[in-house]
């Protein structure tokens, strides 16, 4: 497996404006994250782990510094060719599951697919096999436990094949069974080669990490 890093930051800072004050949320940040890891980025409340993770996942911009993914300099990229690499090259699963309420368990997982104008059924009934719910597919959200809805967001999540996935909080909103459950699969996709990136609290996820990134006051320390 190559060395050459999925995600890059370098001499990476966000600021944001809140009325007069100026929040230094990430400052000067570099941070490479190679092919096969499985990396938990922990820091307390307000240390600026979302937004470091919404760097690396182009969900935002830097305000200086530079972001790579998978070799590629997003700074210079429109929003169009931007959401490209998102789609091709990352998975996103969040604390909160965002899955519409009106769509199928099927429909929900497919969606990223749709954007990227893939075919995407027999790979939707794979990956909800992978996470336990292939007997799930016609439900609706509303019909799941907290626990289901996660994997079916990491089912979305993967879709595409992204080689990255980031997790942010993903256990946060889950009971510890659910919890260990979601953190078996994490590792078995590690396993199977993708990289794992999780910003987490939670510290039985932690220790199944092979590198652990701390950060406070939106700086990465050592």
């Amino acid at each position: 497996m190559s060395n050459t890093p999925v995600v890059e930051l370098t001499d990476v800072s966000k600021h944001f404006h809140r009325g007069s004050e100026v929040v230094h949320a990430v400052q000067n940040v570099s941070l490479s994250i190679t092919p096969g890891e499985y990396v938990a980025i922990i820091g307390h409340s307000g240390s600026g782990k979302t937004t470091l993770m919404n760097l690396m996942g182009c969900l935002d911009r830097p305000t200086a510094g530079v972001v790579k993914v998978n070799g590629c300099e997003t700074a210079s990229l429109d929003e169009g060719r931007l959401a490209t690499v998102r789609t091709q090259s990352i998975g996103f699963v969040f604390q909160q599951f965002f899955l519409i309420p009106t769509l199928t368990v099927m429909e929900n997982v497919q969606l990223p697919a749709l954007f990227a104008k893939k075919e995407s059924a027999s790979r939707a009934r794979e990956l909800l096999e992978l996470v336990g719910l292939g007997k799930r597919t016609d439900h609706l959200p509303g019909q799941l436990s907290g626990g289901e809805m996660q994997r079916v967001a990491i089912a979305r999540s993967l879709i595409n094949s992204p080689p990255i996935l980031l997790a942010d909080e993903p256990t946060g909103n889950l009971d510890s069974r659910n919890a260990d459950t979601i953190m078996d699969l994490f590792q078995d996709l590690n396993r199977q080669g993708v990289t794992v990136v999780v910003v987490t609290h939670n510290h039985d996820l932690v220790k199944r990490c092979s590198r652990t990134v701390l950060i406070e006051d939106g700086s990465i320390r050592n």
